[in-house]
């Protein structure tokens, strides 16, 4: 990826007359100023401190970037060097006269009195903690005071932790003191068991003055403890993502600098961020509209010229537009230009240059969908994804046949990870542990943790339905054997992968509801260890379903006394159970003439979900009776839809996208007269919210990175546009998928869609992440936003905000876009 590397020089007598600088104590008004996002800010050197809010995926705490790179996260207090950090923190307290941020941590005064929430990671600690944050020229001190002196039981645990990049130290050098050492790449022995019982890595280094990257001149950072001991360690010892650490604990008997570092970097007096080019990584059709994307430092120098040049055929550029950008604007940290090139429509391979950047090539051409783009989405990530099957791919074996021994009953009254919970009553025949019947067929594992939310299953289904019933191709390059619970890959057999795939998806959500009278909510691991489990899913459980009567030594017949099977919740969740219902009406349609008797049986349980909910008010009825009606012709769908005018109107930029799929089917022009009137209210939304940012989208990501939601957007727009030309235009569609693709902020351009385009992520949070490689054609949410202003996008592959995948909103969008895409350029 390109994250930047730096100059590689030596330290040397010339260091200091080439305009850098290391400043430790020194007061210097050019140095660090609190800016009005309440961050310190200088030209290549920022520290945020409390803006981010979710320290579990390395984002809270104190934050330092240098050079544009986020370089640590999480400096905050820990029980623990590798706990997460002490729990809540205030409102910064800002004082510019003096350079100072300060925050109170800990419990706030209304919760002081009482225990909170915390899985027992701070029983009984209830200390008023202060962090202050100062600027001292172009270093930042740091201290911490407390309210009372830390308790005896807790000495030399409590203290304070910042957390290294791993991605950007590997193999790079670093002094304690005088002794030297180099960041290794992977987690050294030797391990010990500490007082608690847990692993630990003995500490990589301890002294009082850290410096990292010495021979790096603006890359290097000074980590100095006036009064504690640093320790240096490597959090992958307890587990794979940690990162490196720097840990210091708090000083007994005192209230005033419990700790106190002095973090002083080395600064490029003549820093200025690197001009970016943002371009799809795949190109454009001639006919499409192409519009890159130069992102600039917001206070660099004038607006240069940027040039396309064309890829010789016989070697060589070709120039072929010269001209200045048109300035955009701020947006996050940075200035912004936009370069257009619709115009050009010559066939062949491009790059765009401005100054000394260069982007990737990219190609201009009809065909520039037609292969490699859409079809590894397919071909590869949903094979791969898929549950209860063996899949190979010529000689490699992705994983064996997983979940055979699915599932056994969740426990009642039960909160369980990843949002999991079961009420007081399993809402079935069936008590907890008690086998299910059924479960153990059809389909895909949910991002990287192996389990099947139901909701994510039906969105899975419903794009691969659309897809086929919109674009209709039968591409066919994957063997499916239901039979033999057999994929292989780039085996064809015949029959098209999107009906195969949607089958696989409909035979878990049918399978679900035929044996527990209802939908489940989802099948998950039943602990921890598995949850984390980077490896092969056919090796999280024995495949024998769970017997009680046998001992954990006994195997019976496809049973064994090993309770490793996964479980299955249920829920009274009638938004979702209506979602599913669209879901599997939708799905009808693509299966009947394919898998009849599964169609039909589809057919018969959205309907089922839908008049159990009929007389609710949920908007899901909508939706579902859309679907329902476009699948049976029955008019009383219509008319439900029509008795709901006002619920509509007043929801309609929730509603609209399931409007623009009927709209030629509604035959009622006042009912359409007042929709159009409100569709008219809501395109100028849109059009506001897309006009936000230089990308034509909008992006405002919580703790994920956007990608998602931008594909979700692009399929709307979609159906807007088809159900509604002269209200909404393609552009939606069409910058949503050159976002996925490579038009998107920060520094990082790649695809997100692993292996598509000249640059793509190659490191994904997938099954495979431990092995820091990727599935072709998994679509990542992408670069998230480092609050308040960074896009990143890192080489990292346990960052799941940034490089996971997803079923239901993740690949399946994506694919649809592109068919969308295609069809939409092809008839301009």
């Amino acid at each position: 990826m390109k994250e930047r590397s730096a100059l590689i020089k030596r330290f040397s007598s010339l260091f200091l007359l080439i305009g850098f600088s290391l400043i430790g104590n020194a007061q210097n008004d050019s140095g660090l100023l609190i800016n009005d996002q309440e961050y310190f800010e200088m030209p290549g050197f920022n520290v945020m401190v409390y803006h981010d809010y979710y320290p579990e995926g390395r984002q809270g705490g104190i934050t330092i970037i240098q050079n544009g790179i986020r370089v640590t996260a999480n400096g905050d207090i820990r029980l623990a060097p590798s706990e997460r950090p002490y729990p809540d923190h205030g409102e910064r307290l800002i004082n510019r006269d003096s350079h100072e941020i300060r925050v109170e941590v800990g419990y706030p005064d209304s919760t002081r009195n009482k225990q909170r929430d915390l899985g027992n990671s701070y029983p009984e600690l209830f200390i008023k903690i202060t962090v202050k944050v100062k600027a001292e020229g172009n270093a930042v001190r740091i201290s911490v005071d407390l309210d009372q002196p830390v308790p005896e039981k807790w000495v030399d645990k409590l203290g304070f932790s910042m957390e290294l990049f791993p991605g950007h130290f590997f193999d790079k050098t670093y002094y304690m003191d005088q002794t030297p050492g180099i960041f290794p790449r992977q987690a050294n022995g030797p391990v010990f068991y500490n007082k608690d019982g847990e692993v630990e890595i003995k500490p990589l280094a301890r002294g009082h003055k850290l410096v990292v990257l010495p021979d790096y001149e603006d890359q290097m950072i000074v980590f100095e403890s006036l009064h504690n001991e640093l320790t240096l360690l490597d959090g992958r010892g307890r587990r794979n993502a940690g990162w490196f650490i720097i840990n210091s604990p708090l000083r007994a008997g005192v209230t005033e600098n419990a700790i106190e570092w002095l973090i002083s970097p080395s600064i490029r007096s003549d820093y200025e961020y690197e001009p970016v080019i943002q371009v799809s990584q795949v190109g454009y059709h001639p006919n499409q509209k192409k519009v890159a994307v130069i992102e600039l430092d917001k206070n660099g120098t004038t607006l240069g010229e940027m040039s396309l040049l064309r890829i010789n055929e016989t070697g060589g550029y070709d120039p072929v537009k010269k001209e200045k950008p048109k300035t955009w604007g701020d947006f996050l940290r940075y200035h912004y230009a936009r370069f257009d090139f619709s115009e050009v429509q010559k066939p062949g391979m491009y790059k765009l240059k401005y100054g000394e950047s260069l982007s990737n090539p990219f190609m201009i051409h009809e065909s520039v969908f037609e292969r490699h783009v859409w079809q590894p989405t397919l071909e590869y990530y949903l094979p791969v994804q898929m549950c209860h099957m063996r899949v190979n791919d010529r000689v490699k074996v992705w994983h064996g046949l997983c979940h055979e021994d699915d599932a056994l009953m969740a426990p009642v009254s039960h909160f369980h990870f990843d949002g999991y919970r079961q009420g007081p009553s399993t809402l079935t025949q069936y008590k907890p542990a008690d086998p299910v019947p059924g479960l153990n067929i059809g389909g895909w594992h949910d991002a990287g943790d192996y389990d099947l939310r139901v909701e994510s299953q039906a969105n899975t289904v419903r794009m691969l339905a659309y897809a086929w019933e919109l674009f209709g191709d039968d591409y066919d390059e994957t063997t499916i054997d239901q039979a033999s619970k057999m994929v292989e890959i780039h085996r064809p057999d015949g029959q098209p992968d999107i009906l195969q795939q949607i089958e696989h998806g409909v035979l878990t959500i049918n399978g679900g509801y035929k044996a527990l009278g209802r939908l489940y909510r989802g099948i998950i691991c039943p602990t921890g260890r598995q949850y984390s489990m980077l490896g092969d899913g056919s090796t999280m459980t024995d495949n024998l379903v769970f017997n009680p009567h046998l001992d954990s030594s006994q195997v019976d017949v496809g049973h064994s006394g090993i309770m490793d099977d996964r479980w299955v919740f249920t829920e009274e969740n009638p938004q979702r159970a209506l979602f599913v219902s669209a879901c599997l009406a939708t799905a009808y349609r693509s299966l009947k003439g394919y898998r009849e008797s599964l169609a039909n049986e589809s057919l018969q349980i959205a309907q089922n979900l839908w008049e159990m909910y009929r007389d609710t008010e949920n908007l899901g009825l909508i939706d579902a009776a859309a679907e329902l009606y476009l699948s049976t012709g029955d008019d009383k769908y219509r008319r439900f839809i029509l008795s709901r005018k006002e619920q509509i109107l007043k929801d309609i930029s929730i509603i609209a996208p399931v409007l623009a799929r009927i709209v030629a089917k509604i035959d009622d022009e006042g009912f359409m007269t007042e929709v159009r009137t409100a569709l008219h209210v809501y395109a100028k939304q849109v059009t506001e919210q897309m006009n936000e940012t230089p990308y034509g989208v909008r992006y405002k990501p919580r703790v994920w990175g956007a990608g998602w939601g931008i594909q979700s957007f692009g399929v709307n727009q979609y159906f807007l546009h088809k159900g509604f030309p002269e209200i909404f235009s393609a552009d939606g569609v069409l910058n949503s998928l050159n976002f996925v693709l490579g038009v998107h902020p920060g520094i990082n351009t790649a695809s997100f869609v692993s292996g598509v385009g000249a640059e793509s992520l190659l490191v994904a949070y997938g099954v495979n992440r431990d092995d820091w490689s990727f599935i072709p054609g998994g679509s990542a949410s992408g670069t998230a936003l480092i609050r308040p202003d960074l896009p990143e996008l890192k080489t990292w592959p346990y960052l799941w905000q940034q490089t996971e995948y997803v079923m239901g909103g993740g690949a399946t969008n994506y694919m649809f876009l592109v068919l969308a895409a295609q069809e939409l350029v092809a008839d301009e």
